[in-house]
């Protein structure tokens, strides 16, 4: 099936942290100008439609230091061993990391 977005995702091995939810990392499946989601190994109790402080830490061979999100959650579909969280961006950071990792996804996904 198809994915239907607005904006391109791309896939990434960057690490998350979103204190206000759970202590210790995560992934960052995927990432775009307007969502993410991240996966976790333990099951997440998040409030729809509220906001939440997310901490990137790109890959280190992009070369660009970590940078908060604030986004809202949307999604979660828990597993027996994991819990993939999806979100949307509501604010950017300040600073042009988050544009600079965006960009660099692209250029290696093409």
């Amino acid at each position: 099936m198809e994915e239907q977005r607005k904006s391109a995702r791309y896939k990434t091995i960057a690490r998350a942290r979103i204190p206000a939810l759970f202590e210790g990392e995560s992934l960052l499946k995927d990432i775009s100008i307007t969502g993410c989601c991240i996966e976790c190994t333990m099951q997440v109790e998040a409030h729809p439609d509220t906001k939440y402080g997310i901490v990137i830490e790109p890959e280190g061979s992009s070369r660009i230091g970590q940078f908060e999100l604030i986004a809202e959650y949307r999604w979660n579909r828990s597993g027996s061993d994991a819990c993939i969280i999806g979100f949307f961006i509501v604010e950017f950071p300040k600073g042009k990391q988050f544009q600079r990792y965006v960009d660099y996804l692209a250029y290696h996904s093409s």
